[in-house]
């Protein structure tokens, strides 16, 4: 029950959004971020719930890992709207996603599972692996939401648009998150590669995901080199950081979805 509340509330928060933004609105704007941290209350106690009722760490399949994935997001978004009023429209861009994901979640939802993992899976990698697959997405959801504002600044005058800061700003604000994204979904190759090799006596098993990740990794890696070394600013990253959080997505949950893996809720015996 509490986490459909959290789901009512967030698509609440998405369409107050883009619909007060769309018709230059600022309380409904204020309208999303509300229902936003009412969302993010119950979506809470919904992941503590589930751990307090469930055997194995409640992140595990899919529908776990899109829920703290899109929780994460929201401590991150909620935490940059604490400290800035500046960027209160990234809400126009995060909360649809963050809506999409958790109702994606919903769909794929189960019941708390009730058998332990294998011992070889438990390990304390498989903790900082999560840490550094979450908050590396949320970091990146960040950067590609700035993007998102920086090419609407660029287009739009008037109205709402007069409140998104300036397109330097946003673009300094923008490679700050995937620094801090490429560097925590770093975290998670490494962690995931030591935890694998516990799990199965290899670093490395050329697992869909495990390449698909690696493949995102280097998709950032080659943003920080474009912006560091070939000196690309403004539209061109910006457009990039948009794209590549669709490959970020694919990476975490599409691919697990569509086939079984190692990462597909831990279902293949070892």
């Amino acid at each position: 029950m509490l986490f459909w509340v959290a789901v009512a509330l967030y698509g609440v928060s998405a369409f107050a959004y883009i619909f007060g933004f769309l018709a230059r609105a600022p309380k409904l704007v204020t309208a999303g971020l509300a229902a936003a941290v009412a969302g993010f209350a119950p979506h809470t106690l919904s992941i503590a719930s589930r751990w307090l009722v469930s055997v194995a760490t409640p992140f595990i399949t899919i529908a776990e890992s899109l829920s703290l994935g899109v929780w994460v997001s929201m401590l991150l978004f909620l935490l940059i709207q604490l400290r800035t009023s500046k960027v209160r429209l990234l809400g126009v861009p995060v909360m649809p996603v963050a809506f999409v994901l958790i109702g994606w979640a919903g769909s794929l939802r189960t019941a708390p599972s009730q058998i332990e993992l294998v011992p070889a899976l438990q390990s304390g990698w498989l903790w900082i692996h999560i840490v550094g697959a979450s908050t590396g997405f949320s970091a990146v959801l960040i950067a590609a939401g700035l993007g998102l504002l920086f090419l609407v600044k660029q287009r739009a005058t008037g109205g709402l648009a007069e409140r998104i800061p300036d397109t330097h700003t946003l673009d300094d604000l923008s490679y700050r998150f995937v620094v801090g994204g490429f560097t925590m979904y770093g975290v998670m190759l490494v962690s995931g590669s030591f935890w694998a090799n516990q799990a199965k006596g290899s670093f490395w098993n050329w697992d869909p995901v495990e390449v698909w990740s690696l493949v995102s990794w280097l998709i950032y890696g080659i943003y920080l080199h474009l912006r560091i070394t070939m000196g690309w600013r403004g539209q061109r990253l910006a457009v990039y950081a948009v794209l590549a959080v669709v490959a970020m997505i694919v990476s975490y949950w599409g691919i697990p979805f569509s086939m079984e893996t190692f990462h597909s809720g831990f279902r293949i015996q070892h």
